[in-house]
């Protein structure tokens, strides 16, 4: 599966594991793990390979996130994306790396 970056944080991340700007700053656990992720994500060749990685807990997203589907970095973080079909390729587009909120809070 072909990857690309909706954003260029997100590419720094994966490829330099830092970024150029103050606002998308993560720990090096939470860098580390997306980076493996996103290694996984170009090795499977649809997304519905995904649910072999149990852990990766991947799931398509509905509501307001229609669209988009999501796999687990941790039990704090997930990467959000969409695919697309391009002929025999598919494309996947990281849109985002969000932090869940709690809501038992």
């Amino acid at each position: 599966m072909e990857i690309t970056f909706e954003q260029k944080y997100l590419w720094e991340l994966y490829v330099t594991g830092k970024t150029s700007d103050k606002k998308h700053r993560f720990q090096p656990h939470i860098i580390a793990k997306y980076q493996q992720v996103v290694t996984i994500l170009e090795a499977v060749s649809s997304p519905t390979d995904l649910l072999r990685y149990r852990g990766l807990r991947y799931e398509i997203l509905k509501g307001d996130k229609n669209g988009l589907e999501s796999v687990r970095v941790n039990d704090q973080y997930r990467i959000e994306f969409t695919t697309q079909q391009i002929a025999s390729e598919t494309i996947l587009t990281v849109c985002n790396i969000i932090e869940l909120s709690n809501h038992y809070k």
